[in-house]
């Protein structure tokens, strides 16, 4: 099997998933682009702390999801 078919399996089998990953990072860099251009200075490490919060926001936000469907 060729890198290529191995990547394209793994896109079909994980093809939700990958969809959300894509939609949560897309959204949080646009909020945090858009709060960013709203500020009047902000400094240059703010930016990229908040860019990197990103990852513990999302496995804090799926981690919460996957309590809450364990809890019904």
């Amino acid at each position: 099997m060729s890198l290529l078919e191995a990547v394209g399996e793994h896109v079909r089998e994980h093809r939700g998933g990958l969809l959300v990953d894509l939609v949560f990072a897309m959204a949080w860099v646009t909020v945090v682009s858009a709060l960013f251009a709203l500020l009047p200075s902000p400094p240059q490490w703010a930016y990229y702390l908040a860019m990197a919060s990103g990852v513990v926001a999302y496995y804090g936000f799926f981690w919460s999801l996957e309590a809450a469907r364990a809890g019904e």
